[in-house]
């Protein structure tokens, strides 16, 4: 199971069939990376990791580096015609999160709350 996001929906039409139709494009949405720490750590280790948080918090808010929420990669487009998109049953609106479950040949997408 992978968690997609609604990047971007497009209106377009076939080149070859001249058919309206829509591009959806899907993200798939992944938390900020947390490494874990290795070893046993130190009292300095855990006051210099809390400096850093410290300083890169304070550069964020005042907009010299952005605010890194959640990363997404490109997953999947898709090129269908309307009546492909009616056939689907799924509406997607941009930055709606849906469940993507790859089974036996099948894509399911499951609304996610």
């Amino acid at each position: 199971m992978t968690r997609v996001r609604v990047f971007r929906v497009t209106a377009y039409t076939d080149p070859d069939t001249g058919r309206p139709g829509k591009i959806i494009e899907l993200v798939e949405v992944r938390g900020t990376y947390q490494q874990p720490a290795r070893g046993a750590m130190t009292e300095e280790f855990v006051m210099a990791q809390q400096l850093f948080q410290s300083l890169v918090s304070q550069l964020q808010s005042m907009g010299f580096m952005p605010v890194q929420r959640d990363r997404f990669l490109p997953k999947i487009v898709l090129y269908l015609t309307e009546e492909e998109y009616e056939r689907l049953g799924v509406r997607f609106e941009v930055n709606e999160e849906f469940e993507l479950v790859l089974e036996e040949g099948r894509l399911i997408f499951k609304r996610l709350p």
